[in-house]
């Protein structure tokens, strides 16, 4: 579950001197919980090292893991989400660098790992707001019932919404292109 830590608003630049920050989302300038599972925070571990693995060789962009925040909601500039693993590709930052502080750009791809006190509709806004934002490609992972739930644009030829199985093979789409992946592997 999402906890409300602060009733006092902050901004986006004093989440980034908090000294645990990465514990935090901002939403309405306000401090938010993350929360956080041993198993979920290995599922995400392995993903991002599978994705890492797989842009070794290849200059597509990059990865990030739990830490890494953005600031890119127009409609909201109080507000600051931490994906447990995100992915940018290459051209999109100046310089092909991550910025300092928080990301101005959505990424590429957003993966939400389900901890234990994750709500469904705190995971669905999460999701609305990533599309929302211009993210093309939304993965939620689910531990306890070892699925992914795959989440586009309504646009998207592939459809909106899909859902993979243990048994399934995920991919990246047009935005990871090459990347293959038996499901089972993310919760091996």
């Amino acid at each position: 579950m999402v906890t409300l830590v602060s009733k006092a608003r902050i901004t986006p630049e004093e989440l980034l001197n908090l000294p645990d920050d990465v514990s935090y989302e901002l939403v309405d300038g306000k401090l938010v919980n993350r929360n956080s599972g041993m198993r979920s925070s290995r599922i995400a571990a392995t993903i991002g090292g599978l994705i890492g693995m797989f842009l070794l060789d290849r200059r597509l962009g990059m990865v990030f893991g739990p830490d890494g925040s953005y600031q890119c909601f127009p409609d909201a500039s109080d507000k600051v989400r931490k994906p447990d693993i995100s992915f940018i590709r290459f051209g999109r930052l100046p310089g092909d660098r991550a910025p300092r502080g928080h990301c101005p750009i959505p990424p590429d791809l957003a993966i939400e790992v389900v901890s234990p006190g994750d709500l469904a509709y705190e995971i669905d806004q999460k999701v609305a707001e990533y599309l929302k934002a211009g993210i093309p490609l939304v993965w939620v992972v689910n531990p306890d019932t070892q699925t992914i739930r795959i989440h586009r644009p309504r646009s998207s030829p592939a459809g909106s919404v899909s859902e993979l199985k243990d048994t399934d093979t995920i991919t990246g789409e047009e935005v990871l292109p090459g990347f293959s992946c038996p499901v089972k592997e993310f919760f091996a």
